[in-house]
């Protein structure tokens, strides 16, 4: 377990991206997507931490939280070497269950074959409301406000 403070919205996407060089090695032995599952209140910089991750594999597209629409697919442009490999078809997913009553309702989007395709990285923010399908090996990062501005994010 690692943790972490954050001053400002800037280090805390740049821990993310500084994340991805984290993935490089899950990258290449995974049969199934990465998935990255995001605790924590609103407003404790999930969607935050969810851009820079975006930032680090090369998406330019204005990452927004997609709570009304739960999932939004972006193609990367995969900014580390060891994650290059499959790049054309490497997405990343960015998913908010908040609006999630029940887990099968995620199992509709295609939840299943996003999870089972091994060229994707999936970012969950309120895991807890799918914790009967999330993975075992998911990524656990919780979010927690110390005060306006920064926050504690740790790494499980």
């Amino acid at each position: 377990m690692e943790t972490f403070i954050t001053n400002n919205l800037e280090e805390t996407q740049e821990l993310a991206r500084s994340f991805i060089q984290r993935l490089s090695g899950r990258a290449e032995k995974k049969k199934k997507a990465i998935i990255i599952a995001l605790e924590g209140d609103l407003g404790s910089g999930k969607t935050t931490f969810a851009q820079g991750l975006a930032k680090g594999l090369g998406i330019k597209e204005n990452i927004t939280s997609p709570t009304f629409v739960l999932m939004k697919r972006y193609g990367t442009g995969v900014a580390d070497e060891s994650l290059r490999q499959g790049a054309n078809s490497r997405s990343l997913f960015h998913i908010d269950c908040y609006r999630i009553e029940k887990a099968w309702q995620l199992q509709e989007l295609g939840f299943e074959e996003i999870m089972n395709n091994p060229e994707n990285i999936v970012a969950i923010e309120w895991p807890e409301r799918i914790s009967e399908i999330l993975p075992q090996d998911a990524i656990k990062i919780k979010f927690e406000f110390v005060d306006e501005n920064k926050r504690k994010i740790i790494f499980n």
